[in-house]
């Protein structure tokens, strides 16, 4: 079954070239359209895409309140479209809030080219969004889930220390939030890490968290250099809790959490202080959570809880093992909740996960779990 896609943008050369990007592919074909966000709601209600890309600047009516009109009425995947700039990354961050599923930057030198790199972000891009939605309505016969064998560190930093192997654990099942008993085990800091559908979960978690939160928190959230400030300005307002773009030499304080800067590489160092470095060019994410948990497990002595949220890929997972080997605790975001069920997938088949919660219960069991000693 093709994947069907709903363009809405005012630019008439984004629509073609986008179009032509999708009707590349053998899975996917453009049903329709759109030149403005009021005809983009009037059609994605009318058709019923399995994906709408829409642009944020358009006249009539703006891609925020068009993604708002659609999901009060039929909510569907969303996938915006944003400029690289401050402004846009805040808008960018509106829409997300409003119920798009993630953005795509609009990089006119790119989309424009022949190149694949483009091409393949945005099919890619739209292959996890619709593949988790499907199988979320895909009803499937209850079985056990099988644990994988625990895959080899595949990051320099992972591969850098010899790791014993994870003992075997059954397989995380979802907790209620109702039933949930904290461990008494004793912490020094919390880590999360998240991608696709990430700016979203941070948010409801982050916001269950109380201005006298005891810990330091530090966020490893895949996201381009000039969303990073901005989304942890929009945090720092909403939350009650300190929250800011981590700086180089940052030290770590009980009640603040500390985003990693896109672009950026964001370490913990000895005296809790973060280090915040361009890193290895051949690293797929900047910044990367095997990267940050890597050097957490090497400078804390474990005390560590350590949440996977929704995203793409498994970046996480192997930072997640050498956590577990020093004694840190590892949840992972359900699967009905994730937009893409890839990163908490990874830590889940490796038998790494101690506890699953729906978003709408991680922050409060966050809270119940670190502060109840």
């Amino acid at each position: 079954m093709s994947i069907k896609v709903l363009i809405v943008d005012d630019s008439h050369f984004f629509r073609r070239r986008i179009g032509e990007i999708i009707e590349s592919t053998t899975d996917m074909e453009v049903i329709d359209f759109a030149k403005n966000g009021r005809e983009g709601v009037d059609k994605a209600l009318k058709l019923l895409p399995d994906v709408v890309m829409m642009d944020i600047e358009m006249p009539v009516l703006d891609g925020i309140s068009a993604v708002r009109e659609i999901m009060s009425k039929h909510a569907m995947p969303v996938l915006m479209f944003s400029s690289m700039t401050h402004d846009g990354a805040k808008a960018t961050l509106d829409a997300l809030d409003a119920g798009a599923a993630d953005f795509l930057p609009k990089k006119f030198e790119e989309i424009a080219g022949t190149g694949k790199v483009a091409a393949e972000l945005i099919t890619n891009r739209i292959r996890a969004i619709v593949g988790n939605r499907r199988q979320r309505l895909t009803p499937r016969p209850l079985a056990r889930v099988a644990r994988s064998r625990v895959a080899e560190p595949t990051t320099p930093a992972a591969r850098a220390r010899s790791v014993a192997p994870v003992a075997e654990r059954p397989v995380a099942k979802r907790h209620d939030i109702s039933n949930f008993k904290p461990s008494g085990k004793r912490y020094s800091m919390l880590a999360i890490a998240s991608s696709t559908g990430g700016p979203v979960a941070l948010q409801e978690l982050l916001l269950k968290l109380p201005a006298n939160f005891p810990f330091p928190i530090v966020l490893i959230q895949h996201m381009p250099a000039a969303f990073t400030g901005a989304f942890a300005e929009r945090l720092n307002r909403l939350c009650k809790i300190s929250v800011k773009e981590a700086q180089d030499g940052d030290i770590l304080k009980p009640g603040w959490a500390y985003l990693a800067p896109g672009g950026q590489q964001m370490l913990l160092e000895r005296s809790r202080r973060l280090k915040v470095t361009p890193g290895p060019d051949h690293l797929n994410y900047k910044p990367s959570a095997d990267v940050a948990f890597a050097s957490i497990a090497k400078n804390n002595e474990g005390k560590v809880l350590t949440v996977v949220l929704t995203g793409m890929g498994s970046d996480g997972c192997d930072g997640a093992r050498l956590l577990v080997n020093k004694g840190a605790s590892v949840w992972a975001q359900d699967e009905a909740s994730c937009v893409v069920y890839g990163m908490p997938q990874a830590v889940a088949k490796a038998g790494l996960t101690d506890k699953v919660f729906a978003i709408s219960d991680i922050g409060a069991a966050i809270v119940k779990e670190m502060t109840s000693g």
